[in-house]
């Protein structure tokens, strides 16, 4: 039996090579349909052999329809080469160019036609075409790479630039994807910013001209703007209805995303590294790789698109996102920097108390020239601090082992403080001008990851404290410094390589330590959601969406997280930031991977008990939500109350949390919430859990509705003023 999947591809090979043998050798026309379960990217020929992007959309059932797209447009031919699948600059081009170079004799002109194609099946959801495309006049192909994966409606899309001139070519813009969108209007919703206020939200209707979103910090490139995005076409998507793109790069560095309105009123989008600063050498024979950008599209609207990407990520993406997680007591917000080894003796009691798995250790633990007391001190200086902790982390390790608990470590190893040995021993591994004054960042520089000895030692950090403390169970890699005045030693006359050497020396680093230590849990940090995409991601198992854990404010923040991650990768803690109850602060942690950042001690009787209970309950439902379907259901933006659930695959149980965010006067839910993703036929009891002891629910005890009843009239939560936060269970009865 011949599968969907096999059917589109074998459609594919037979609608291109039909074609090619058909038609006229001088007006040859080929067209290549890229396809997912649900969606199509088309490309296609002109008579010149360009290769155009004719179509994005809804998979058509009859493939051979797709020759006939191209004609149903009418445009003037003097309107500019508009609708290129990668554009190139300097010749017929009148639109924001995909590539520029300079060729190796000084030429600035570029042109670029179909030469070949080639599919590769990775296995039975995932293919990879690659078309080439070659310059007539110089030795010089671009290769664009689409990886799809079919049941998941996602693809990714890179370029491979590579020539064989006399002499180094100079790549000035290097685009992953341009993508030519068409609609009656588009609107883009984006991500700004800053420490402690990561993924706000704008959204707005392009016009004429180009709307440009990129980053230039070199590391954090996500501090001030994500490069996660949602295109709306023909009207603004809501929840459940619209045509919407989501797009981001897959890139850890400086990235670059155009979207411009051309003259024929469609949306050229064109996605990559930033080009700022960064004009690159290329030699005869060198490949140069783009970064992947990541994009998957529904005509269902935004929870449609983002479930597809939630799902492509656990499956393909994330560290072991099919797996379990780790809950864990972190010591930062209870200590900071000021600890001994007594002192966290007591803390790995603690977590043994409150019934987590794992004790995380966070910063101030090494450095003794320089001790880390502070922020100011330290960093690169690996050791543990003699007087903090005379009998190092493998008696911490020990003694959580005896403890019946795990251990974890923070890191932040790409960088250093000037107040340091390492500093001082190899001031040519640190990102800084020979002629400039140093300026800071938190009190820190960059190694500098271009040169492979710094790459060696940054591996090593992690490497050594594995090999001395093979029992150690998990890792926080945090980075909070950005680039600035940006020179690298190693580079020497090639500096506009930085910005890109640095993120692939980065990776480099990060491959070799998932190769040697596949399945250990790392959190992916940056001062925050400096650094949240799925180019460091594939190398994390969960990344910590802010500093800010006050849980108002984490309600906005992983509401808008979750367009794009799944929840088994967001790190939630409940911590003391804020005036909210012990139960709103766990409930709103429980969304994701939950951890604790508080004094147990200082617990009282009830709140302990609640958080005993909670991690009871959270046990019965973290396969749901790590591994379920996410719907949300009502947004904090425009309501009292922010309503969201998780539904297991077999529509069996879910879980629905309900958050109060407005508390003015009267403010709560007054009518019922709809829910989602259930099965009409069944029957299910709801329940309130996350209940302090001896509480009763206002919903009763014995709920039981259909799934019908449940998603077309709903369940009203009763969230309140006395009821800030209500979680409710929903079982299937048999």
């Amino acid at each position: 039996m011949i599968t969907a999947y096999k059917k589109h591809i074998v459609s594919a090979l037979i609608l291109v090579s039909s074609l090619f043998i058909t038609g006229v050798a001088s007006a040859q026309i080929i067209t290549i349909p890229v396809e997912t379960q649900h969606n199509a990217l088309v490309l296609q020929t002109d008579a010149d052999k360009n290769l155009k992007m004719v179509y994005f959309g809804t998979r058509l059932s009859n493939t051979d329809e797709y020759t006939q797209i191209q004609k149903m447009y009418k445009q003037s031919d003097d309107s500019g080469v508009l609708n290129d699948a990668y554009t190139p600059s300097g010749s017929a081009n009148l639109v924001e160019p995909a590539i520029t170079v300079i060729h190796a004799d000084g030429n600035t002109s570029l042109n670029l036609v179909y030469v070949s194609q080639a599919i590769t099946k990775i296995d039975d959801d995932v293919s990879l075409l690659t078309i080439t495309l070659k310059d007539p006049a110089y030795d010089f192909e671009v290769k664009l790479c689409y990886k799809t994966f079919f049941k998941e409606d996602v693809t990714e899309q890179w370029s491979v630039i590579e020539h064989h001139e006399k002499g180094t070519v100079t790549l000035s813009k290097f685009a992953s994807a341009n993508l030519y969108l068409k609609g009656d209007g588009f609107w883009l919703k984006q991500y700004h910013g800053n420490w402690a206020s990561e993924m706000q939200p704008e959204e707005s209707k392009l016009m004429h001209g180009i709307k440009t979103i990129d980053t230039k910090l070199g590391t954090r490139a996500d501090l001030y703007t994500s490069s996660a995005f949602m295109i709306s076409m023909d009207k603004p998507a809501t929840e459940d209805e619209g045509k919407v793109l989501y797009g981001a790069m897959e890139w850890s560095a400086n990235f670059k995303e155009d979207f411009e309105v051309d003259p024929a009123n469609n949306l050229r989008l064109i996605a990559g590294m930033n080009n700022a600063a960064s004009e690159y050498h290329l030699k005869p024979g060198e490949e140069f790789t783009t970064p992947a950008f990541l994009y998957t599209y529904s005509d269902h609207g935004k929870g449609d698109a983002s479930r597809k990407l939630q799902s492509w990520a656990r499956k393909y993406k994330i560290v072991d996102g099919e797996g379990p997680r780790f809950t864990l007591l972190n010591n930062w917000e209870s200590t900071y920097f000021d600890f001994n080894e007594d002192k966290l003796k007591e803390l790995l009691k603690d977590t043994k108390n409150l019934g987590v798995d794992l004790f995380l250790l966070d910063d101030g633990w090494f450095g003794n020239k320089y001790p880390r007391n502070g922020d100011n001190a330290g960093l690169g200086d690996w050791q543990e601090n003699k007087k903090k902790l005379p009998n190092g982390i493998g008696s911490l390790v020990k003694e959580a082992t005896a403890d019946g608990v795990k251990f974890g470590i923070w890191i932040e190893p790409e960088m250093v403080n000037p107040a340091s040995d390492l500093y001082h021993k190899h001031p040519d591994w640190v990102i800084k001008q020979p002629n400039r004054p140093e300026k800071y960042f938190r009190n820190q520089l960059v190694l500098d990851l271009t040169n492979p000895k710094v790459q060696d030692y940054v591996f090593g950090i992690v490497d050594s404290l594995f090999i001395k403390n093979p029992a150690l169970a998990y890792i926080k890699w945090d980075c909070n410094a950005v680039i600035y005045n940006a020179y690298s030693s190693y580079l020497k006359k090639d500096q506009s390589h930085l910005y890109i050497d640095y993120g692939r020396g980065l990776y480099n680093v990060m491959a070799r330590m998932r190769a040697k230590y596949p399945k250990v849990p790392m959190m992916l940090c940056s001062g925050g959601g400096g650094r949240v995409d799925y180019g460091a991601l594939q190398y994390f198992t969960e990344y910590w969406p802010s500093d800010n854990t006050e849980p108002l404010e984490r309600v906005y923040i992983q509401w808008e997280y979750s367009y794009f991650f799944p929840a088994i990768a967001s790190s939630n803690h409940v911590t003391n930031w804020g005036k909210e109850p012990i139960k709103y602060r766990v409930d709103v942690a429980m969304m994701g991977r939950l951890g604790f950042d508080i004094v147990v001690s200082k617990l009282s009787g009830q709140e302990l008990d609640f958080c005993h209970q909670a991690l009871k309950n959270y046990d019965n439902l973290k396969d749901i939500i790590w591994h379920g379907d996410q719907y949300r259901l009502q947004s904090p933006w425009d309501n009292d109350a922010a309503s969201l659930m998780y539904v297991n695959s077999l529509r069996s149980q879910a879980v629905v949390f309900n958050y109060l965010v407005n508390k003015r006067y009267n403010s709560g839910t007054k009518v019922p919430i709809r829910l989602k993703g259930l099965d009409p036929q069944k029957k299910y009891q709801v329940k309130e859990i996350n209940l302090y002891a001896g509480a009763k629910s206002s919903i009763g005890d014995n709920l039981v509705l259909t799934g019908d009843f449940l998603m077309k009239v709903g369940v009203n939560p009763d969230v309140n003023e006395g009821r800030t936060s209500v979680v409710l269970q929903v079982d299937e009865v048999k």
